[in-house]
């Protein structure tokens, strides 16, 4: 893909005819159109963390993935602190030993490197060739071989019916050209009593609203060029489809294949300042308690990631 898919502070190159925030494709040519889009914009956009400062080591090197983590963890520590595994409050790592696994978008790999080397196997599908290549460099290093990382598109998946124990999925599903058509893909996978964990993103008051909507949105003069908070929101966030979900959407969306055993609401800490960003909101980022900022994202649900915690029916 030569065009930029990240253009000042702006996300580029949005799916054509993709304009609310859970909208489902209306044909299977509009499907396969949208999910061209996913593949050009993830395959020339890996999620290296890196969009406003290059990565200096080596592609692939220890040091290479250990930037990467960094950023990312750095990320989550806020919202969500652990005392021995990053990600421990969601991923049953006591568990993993007995289970079969399959991880849906691997990334470059992190959760990757946090999960195979626990679990009875380990499965990672990716649509793009750069986070399969990732992830599989990265699995090697760590001496895994027996572990398996495809490139599979997750609303087509090849596995048979009932492999796999667990699923794990974490900021992906709602990339896709047809979420439902994922979930479909996940029931059928899954082993009867079989769990998924899934992040998604969630529409809340303050995040899509208040603060990218309306804040930022006037502030970067978005509010008039994009003429939509939809449109606003697409600007503000990576992917070329990027949905946003409520509890009782996603209740209606995966009600009937799964039992939502629980639903969380996490997000960023730089959510919580509306300013663009920079070396202010940078600086207020580190003078804010992560404390007051976890209580604003997670207990008053004004974040923007939803957690979800299912079951096969």
């Amino acid at each position: 893909m030569s065009r930029r898919n990240v253009v000042g502070g702006d996300f580029q190159n949005k799916a054509e005819g993709f304009s609310s925030p859970t909208q489902r494709p209306t044909t299977d040519e509009q499907r396969k159109k949208w999910q061209e889009a996913n593949w050009a914009w993830w395959s020339s956009t890996p999620m290296k963390y890196d969009w406003r400062e290059e990565i200096a080591h080596a592609k692939y090197s220890a040091e290479y993935f250990q930037e990467i983590d960094a950023r990312f963890f750095a990320s989550v520590r806020p919202y969500m602190p652990w005392r021995n595994l990053p990600f421990e409050r969601e991923i049953p790592f006591d568990q993993l030993a007995n289970l079969d696994v399959l991880e849906i978008g691997v990334g470059q790999g992190s959760h990757a490197s946090l999960i195979a080397p626990r679990a009875k196997s380990f499965t990672g599908i990716d649509i793009t060739e750069p986070a399969v290549e990732a992830t599989q460099r990265r699995l090697e290093q760590l001496g895994l071989t027996e572990a398996r990382v495809l490139q599979m598109d997750a609303e087509e998946m090849t596995s048979p019916d009932a492999s796999f124990d667990y699923i794990w999925s974490w900021g992906v599903i709602h990339h896709s050209a047809d979420t439902r058509r994922v979930l479909e893909q996940m029931h059928r996978v899954l082993r009867p009593g079989g769990r998924a964990n899934v992040m998604v993103y969630h529409r809340s008051f303050w995040k899509y609203y208040v603060a990218d909507g309306l804040l930022k949105g006037l502030m970067l003069g978005n509010f008039f060029r994009k003429r939509s908070l939809h449109g606003i929101n697409q600007a503000a966030t990576d992917g070329a489809i990027a949905r946003y979900y409520r509890k009782d959407e996603w209740a209606a969306l995966a009600g009937d294949l799964f039992r939502i055993d629980e639903f969380r609401v996490t997000g960023l800490k730089v959510e919580m300042i509306p300013i663009p960003a920079g070396a202010v909101k940078t600086f207020l980022a580190r003078m804010l308690p992560d404390s007051l900022t976890r209580f604003a994202t997670n207990q008053l649900e004004w974040g923007s990631f939803l957690t979800v915690h299912m079951s096969k029916q």
